[in-house]
């Protein structure tokens, strides 16, 4: 297993926090756990869709928005 040795810091809505850890919670894992693993997963898709995949997820925000 490789060592982890870098951190990022990033700010995000207090809303989108509370849901994290609440899978965290759901999971049993660990709030960096799940932000991890979903990270892990957003690489994966992101290196087999490319580019067109954070479109997607942008209009989709969009959309949310303009709700």
């Amino acid at each position: 297993m490789a060592t982890k040795d870098e951190r990022i810091g990033l700010r995000l809505l207090r809303e989108m926090k509370a849901v994290l850890q609440n899978i965290a919670k759901k999971e049993g894992r660990s709030l960096a756990q799940v932000c991890e693993l979903l990270l892990r997963g957003g690489i994966l898709e992101y290196e087999k869709v490319g580019p067109d995949y954070l479109r997607r997820l942008l209009a989709r925000a969009g959309a949310k928005a303009n709700k």
